[in-house]
């Protein structure tokens, strides 16, 4: 047995102590009379106190160690060594320029593979797995990237740690992002760009955001869609409204299916610019701001013009002529229509984009309805060729068949169009049997172009010689038949998209139709002065520029091919 330890000295001195001074025993002993000697601890107690002493000092020291541990583990922890690879950008302020290129996504190829680059883009969605990788979905307009960030060891030169990979975490959807890394080939299912990937080695945010009205993913979901969630309790969509998305446009026009949309209008523009300046056209702009109505003086808006009344085009037809007779011979103009009409419909708007066209001829007015019509096909030509990503975006949400048309268009005489609506047993307007001079309804315009469809297998079609009765006062009635006129409509799957004729150029005889349907002479007495100093035979049209992408993408409605729209009921955002 060893010998006793310092512990066992200190508790026999304090024993005999106390028993010197009649001290009362330590708890647990057995007391003594007043006069006895006490008999002091015996070996085996002292033994046990200094065990426990000893067990008391070991576990103190194991608790100093365990606190220094975590301090310094606490320490190492609170020292970020990526901190300087993250975080949130000061404002942009323009402080500095050096040069940087950053990269489009639509620019990715394999000679992108093992590039660094640097890009700015949305925070579209993140997806953590485990507690050290992230996968974050980054967008730019119609496409999407997916990015990796990977915790990453101390000595590695682009460090990635837990706190930066916890910042990616906590990064607000549609928050702007400037992201740094190495692009890599993979396969990837949850964005449009399937074979690339970017490894993040910095990640920035530069404009954070707050609530949200709706995701980008439900706004961007097809029909198909919801119809699964009825059948699948596992699928849980939310629909958002049309309503709801105008009143959020700026939201909204970010979905995928939009940017192809406008990329789409504006493509339309320029096809038509591009189309008519190779045929010799040069582009106007005539005023909004009008003295009298444009046409015949209903469905205009009035504003106030200082002291007097002054009216919002209704189309720049008159300024049209007007060119045609300062011998400009073929102009064109693309801007804002105004109709004051409570059309509450699916392709009517109180404001709209017009793209106009007038253009002289030499003898007949067909040469200007030919100009039309190859005008409209290298259009959709032109959509057709050059802008396939964007029509396959626009399927997923609007899935439907492509746009049909003929090389050679067909072109059906009035009565005859009449002829096949009859045939298949289309009534007028108010139920009765149609007659050869009945204007057409929305209903039948529709029929007659399924109908069109199924027979010629076009979607695209020309209905020529209008009745007269139903056409504007300066259209040139037809030489052989003064129940007609020389006129015309295009039509995209049913729906009208261009109305146009052989204009009046004669003043006496302009007077003459504007008398014949209630008009004053003198109340458009500018317009006539122009056929005063005379006016070549010409003719022209007027297109809609949303109805035509409407159609063509079968949107269903011309709201959604309007960037901010204008209807009866809506005059914000």
């Amino acid at each position: 047995m060893s010998e006793p330890g310092i512990q066992e000295v200190k508790a026999v001195e304090e024993a005999t102590t106390a028993a010197s001074t009649n001290t009362p025993a330590p708890t647990g002993e057995t007391p003594v009379a007043e006069g006895e000697t006490p008999a002091g601890p015996t070996k085996g107690e002292l033994k046990k106190r200094a065990k426990e002493a000893e067990k008391a000092k070991k576990a103190a020291e194991r608790a100093a160690r365990e606190e220094e541990e975590r301090k310094k583990r606490e320490a190492k922890e609170s020292q970020d060594n990526a901190k300087q690879n993250y975080g949130k950008l000061p404002l942009h302020q323009s402080q500095e320029r050096n040069g940087r290129k950053f990269l489009k996504f639509t620019e990715l190829s394999e000679a992108s593979v093992g590039q660094r680059v640097v890009f700015r883009a949305r925070m579209h969605n993140s997806r953590a797995q485990g507690a050290k990788i992230v996968f974050l979905g980054f967008r730019q307009q119609t496409h999407t990237l997916q990015g990796v960030l990977v915790v990453s060891g101390e000595k590695d030169e682009n460090q990635v740690s837990k706190q930066m990979l916890k910042f990616a975490q906590l990064i607000p959807s549609e928050s702007i992002v400037l992201v740094e890394g190495i692009i890599k080939s993979a396969e990837v299912k949850s964005c449009t760009i399937t074979n690339y990937e970017v490894g993040i080695h910095k990640l920035f945010t530069a404009v954070e955001v707050g609530d949200l009205p709706f995701s980008i993913d439900d706004a961007s979901r097809a029909e198909a869609d919801f119809e699964r969630a009825e059948n699948d309790e596992n699928l849980q969509f939310s629909r958002v409204a049309l309503a709801t998305r105008l009143d959020s446009r700026v939201m909204d026009l970010r979905t995928p299916t939009n940017q192809a949309i406008f990329r789409i209008q504006s493509a339309v523009g320029q096809l038509f610019r591009d189309y008519l300046n190779s045929q010799g056209f040069i582009e106007i702009h005539s005023p909004k701001l009008q003295g009298a109505a444009t046409e015949s003086g209903a469905s205009v808006f009035k504003v106030q013009y200082f002291n007097s009344t002054a009216f919002l085009a209704q189309s720049p037809q008159l300024a049209k002529q007007m060119a045609i007779a300062g011998d400009m011979e073929r102009v064109y103009e693309i801007g804002p229509v105004f109709r004051a009409e409570d059309s509450n419909t699916h392709r009517h708007m109180t404001e709209f984009m017009g793209l106009d066209l007038e253009m002289a001829f030499e003898e007949h007015y067909h040469e200007v309805l030919e100009v039309l019509d190859e005008m409209l096909k290298n259009i959709f030509r032109g959509l057709k060729e050059n802008y396939k990503h964007e029509i396959e975006t626009i399927k997923k949400q609007f899935p439907h068949e492509d746009f049909l048309f003929l090389d050679e268009t067909l072109k059906l005489p009035f009565k005859e169009g009449i002829k096949m609506l009859k045939e298949a047993g289309a009534k007028g307007s108010d139920g009765q049997e149609l007659g050869e001079l009945d204007d057409l309804s929305t209903e039948n315009e529709k029929f007659l172009g399924r109908l069109v469809r199924e027979k010629y297998h076009t979607d695209y079609f020309i209905l020529d010689k209008f009745p007269l009765a139903i056409r504007p006062f300066y259209t040139m009635p037809d030489p052989t038949d003064e129940t007609l006129s020389n006129s015309y409509d295009f039509f995209m799957r049913g729906e009208e998209i261009l109305s146009g004729a052989q204009r009046v150029h004669d003043m006496d005889f302009l007077i003459e139709r504007m008398k014949s349907v209630g008009i004053d002479p003198n109340s458009m007495q500018g317009y006539l002065d122009a056929f005063k100093l005379g006016a070549p035979p010409h003719a022209g049209g007027g297109i809609g520029l949303e109805r035509v992408v409407m159609l063509f993408l079968k949107l269903g409605n011309i709201r959604r091919a309007s960037l901010f729209p204008r209807d009866p009921k809506r005059l914000t955002p």
